[in-house]
């Protein structure tokens, strides 16, 4: 399950292969998500693959990120 916080690998498109952290739940299709070099910008479900780790500070992950 893909909730804030959740830390995902992008499976498909530009950013396929890329690590992003979900940012925001639109609704039952989308979230908004972030990470190194990637602006935030909203992101279908199904191109994203749940790592299993989730952040409480989504702010300092990024950080941590760039």
């Amino acid at each position: 399950m893909i909730r804030k916080g959740s830390v995902c690998v992008v499976t498909s498109g530009r950013y396929a292969g890329r690590t992003v952290i979900v940012t925001e739940v639109i609704d039952d299709l989308f979230v908004k998500a972030k990470g190194k070099g990637i602006k935030e910008r909203r992101f279908n479900k199904r191109h994203l693959l749940p790592t299993g780790k989730v952040v409480e500070d989504v702010e300092k992950a990024l950080e941590e990120l760039a």
